[in-house]
C-alpha cells in the first residue's frame, strides 16, 4: 500500500515547515504498517519561499501557475503514485491518531473516500461555535472538509478530481459526486472524528467581521457566481497570510 499526502499551497512561508513536519511525524502510522508513503506539495503560484522551504522539508514539489486551490489539488494528485490520496491544506495538522483511523478506514475494504472533524488552533467563541456546527453538519451530511480529505485514488481519477471551475466550496461540490460514486459500488463515505484534524484560525484574525458577512451574503444570494470568481472568494485568494 503507498499513500499520498498532497499539500496545495499558496505563499505559506509562516506555516508550511510546521505543517510538513507534523504530517511527516503522523505519517508514522503508515509506516508501522509497511506501508509506503510520498509527501508532495503543490506551490500554486507563489511569491515568497513557499517552494523553497517545501523542498527542504523533502518533499516532492510541482509547480500551478493558475492560482486556484482546487486546481492545485489536481496537480498535486497528477503527480502522485499512490494507492490512496490524501489532501491536507498547508495551515493543518494532521496528528499520528488522524492517519491511523485513515489506515483503518482503508483497511476495512467498504470506504471509498471520507474526510475528518476540524479543531482550530486558538480559542475563539464564535469561531469556535461555527466549527462545532460545521462538524454536525459535515458528520451528518457527509460533506468533507476542504483541509483534510482521503479518497482511493482510482476513484479520485474517475471523477476527475476538483472541479476547476469553482475557486471556493470546491470540496463540497466534489462531495456530492464522490457519494454518488460511493452509492454506486455499495461504498461508504466517512467522516473521521475520534481524532479531529487541527487547523489555524487565522482568518479570523485577518479579515474584520464585516469582511466575513459579506462574503456569506454573497454565498447565500448568490451562491453560484461567488463560488466561481477568484475575487468575489478574496477570502482564500487575496494573498492575505
Amino acid at each position: 500500500m503507498k499513500i499520498s499526502v498532497i499539500v496545495p499551497a499558496f505563499n505559506e512561508e509562516k506555516l508550511l515547515g510546521a505543517s510538513l513536519a507534523e504530517i511527516r511525524a503522523a505519517a508514522a502510522a503508515f509506516t508501522a504498517r509497511g506501508w509506503e508513503y510520498q509527501l508532495i506539495v503543490c506551490d500554486n503560484n507563489s511569491t515568497d519561499r513557499t517552494g523553497e522551504i517545501a523542498r527542504a522539508a523533502g518533499a516532492q514539489v510541482v509547480f500551478e501557475p493558475f492560482n486556484q486551490i482546487g486546481r492545485a489539488r489536481n496537480s498535486g494528485a497528477g503527480a502522485a503514485t499512490g494507492d490512496w490520496f490524501i489532501f491536507v491544506d498547508a495551515d493543518s495538522h494532521p496528528g499520528q491518531g488522524l492517519f491511523d483511523d485513515v489506515a483503518a478506514a482503508i483497511l476495512t475494504g467498504q470506504v471509498l473516500a471520507g474526510g475528518a472533524t476540524v479543531e482550530l488552533d486558538e480559542k475563539m467563541f464564535v469561531a469556535n461555535l461555527v466549527t462545532q456546527a460545521w462538524n454536525l453538519t459535515s458528520r451528518f451530511k457527509k460533506w468533507l472538509a476542504g483541509s483534510f480529505i482521503f479518497i482511493e485514488a482510482a476513484a479520485f481519477r474517475e471523477l476527475g478530481g476538483f472541479n476547476p471551475e469553482i475557486f471556493a466550496a470546491e470540496e463540497l461540490e466534489l462531495s456530492q459526486r464522490i457519494k454518488k460514486l460511493a452509492r454506486e459500488r455499495g461504498k461508504k463515505v466517512v467522516i473521521l472524528h475520534q481524532h479531529s484534524l487541527k487547523t489555524s484560525a487565522r482568518k479570523m484574525k485577518l479579515y474584520t467581521n464585516g469582511e466575513m458577512f459579506r462574503f456569506l451574503l454573497r454565498s447565500i444570494f448568490n451562491h453560484q457566481r461567488t463560488m466561481r470568481s477568484r475575487e468575489a472568494s478574496y477570502l482564500w485568494y487575496d494573498g492575505r497570510r
